[in-house]
């Protein structure tokens, strides 16, 4: 399977491409200014206080950019123009500080219609313009996709050892190195870590689903009967938070109709590695590799919304790998609708399921982690090589510099972002050095 893009991504936007892209951010900073939903899983938290008035929109506002600013500009912009796809950083987090700033309901669609148009109209000039320049550091930066696509596939294992020790832990990793291996000798057009993923996360589930049975079974046979009280505070809390949520249902179909549009185009990624396989048209792989990843955040973001009364933008992410499957736009509106309202129906009961498990509860902590894990160091080893690729030894060292001064004044950028960002100011930088005669491209 290749792994390397064609040189320079192409951000040209079709016009309904662009209208999809202009209306979903309006529509998503619309949402943010009503507090009944973010992206940014950090931020969720923090808007319980401002639902209930007990801390102010500026104040919020603040808690939001502080949170994703490293994002939007560290990992957003660098991944949608070294991919040429769009993904949620750039999107969903600055219409996330957009509808929170927006001081009056009507202009949070304005000015989140305004930064879509921003992404649509600007960053295929901005794009071009780097592809000109004597250090192509866009081009530089596909280096990235061999790194996170391979690394990636071992989160499931990573999330097993963790949670069930090094015997099941070194187990998974043998079985998936030995699909990987399988899946590029008998089947080389397809990513060689789909295969090894599936089976690593259907293990961690049926591992923890395992143990929870058997638990259950000794709390009856050592007669624990489970306490129910009628006057639990936070059951009152995610009952009000439900209901809340239930009330706005057509708003939140229209936004699933809206993620799930976007998804079918192609023009857009969920995640780090599911970019780089859009951009090469293994939509199937795409929707692989997101699906496994919302069992990591399922958990996570029913608590977060039945706790604070606020969801995610993109729900638990199942309409990205729906969307990626979707033979055309009209289906895409309308199962990616019907996918945000069973989502939001569902909520209390899957809070209430996910009580009975503990271990389940626990793997999607562990899932998480392990993505984050995989792709920190997938990150940081592409950014070295597409450092090493714009500039040679100077360029790692620009770029790896970079990288140890932001650990060492306590990450201002926070570190999944810092490696892509300390790429692009490295360009930046070898470019000027080349036009004062200092440096010399190195050769493609």
């Amino acid at each position: 399977m290749s792994t390397t893009l064609a040189a320079g991504a192409e951000l040209d936007f079709s016009p309904a491409q662009q209208l999809t892209v202009i209306a979903l951010c309006a529509l998503t900073a619309f949402i943010a200014h009503m507090a009944l939903a973010v992206f940014n899983d950090g931020v969720r938290p923090f808007l319980l206080d401002f639902i209930q008035g007990r801390t102010t929109r500026s104040a919020t506002t603040a808690v939001s950019f502080g949170l994703s600013a490293g994002f939007i500009f560290g990992l957003g912009a660098p991944m949608a123009l070294s991919t040429g796809v769009l993904n949620p950083w750039l999107l969903f987090l600055p219409t996330d500080i957009l509808g929170m700033l927006s001081p009056k309901k009507w202009l949070a669609p304005i000015l989140g219609g305004a930064w879509g148009a921003v992404v649509v109209f600007g960053l295929n000039g901005a794009n071009n313009v780097a592809h000109d320049l004597p250090v192509d550091f866009l081009t530089a930066m596909q280096q990235m996709s061999t790194p996170i696509l391979f690394l990636f596939t071992l989160f499931p294992v990573l999330a097993i050892t963790k949670q069930f020790g090094r015997r099941w832990g070194g187990v998974a990793g043998v079985l998936e190195l030995a699909l990987v291996v399988l899946t590029m000798k008998l089947w080389p057009d397809m990513f060689a870590g789909a295969l090894a993923m599936a089976v690593g996360v259907l293990m961690l589930i049926g591992l923890a689903v395992s143990k929870d049975l058997r638990q259950r079974r000794a709390d009856r046979a050592a007669g624990v009967v489970e306490e129910v009280t009628g006057d639990d505070p936070m059951a009152s809390l995610f009952s009000a938070s439900a209901t809340r949520l239930r009330k706005y249902l057509p708003l939140f179909m229209l936004l699933g109709a809206g993620v799930c549009v976007l998804a079918q185009m192609h023009v857009f990624g969920g995640g780090e590695a599911t970019s780089f396989l859009i951009a090469k048209g293994q939509y199937a792989e795409a929707a692989q590799v997101d699906f496994y990843r919302v069992f990591g955040f399922i958990p996570l973001i029913a608590t977060t919304a039945l706790a604070s009364g606020a969801y995610g933008i993109a729900g638990f992410t199942l309409v990205y790998p729906i969307g990626y499957l979707m033979p055309n736009p009209f289906l895409a509106a309308v199962v990616g609708a019907l996918v945000f309202a069973v989502e939001v129906l569902a909520l209390s009961w899957i809070g209430k399921v996910l009580g009975k498990l503990p271990s389940v509860r626990d793997s999607s902590e562990h899932l998480r982690s392990a993505i984050g894990d995989t792709l920190q160091l997938a990150i940081l080893f592409g950014s070295l090589m597409a450092a090493n690729a714009m500039g040679g030894g100077l360029g790692i060292l620009v770029v790896g510099g970079l990288y140890l001064l932001n650990e060492s004044m306590g990450r201002p950028v926070v570190r999944m972002a810092a490696a892509p960002a300390a790429v692009i100011v490295g360009g930046v930088l070898l470019n000027v050095l080349y036009w004062l005669d200092l440096f010399t491209p190195v050769k493609g």
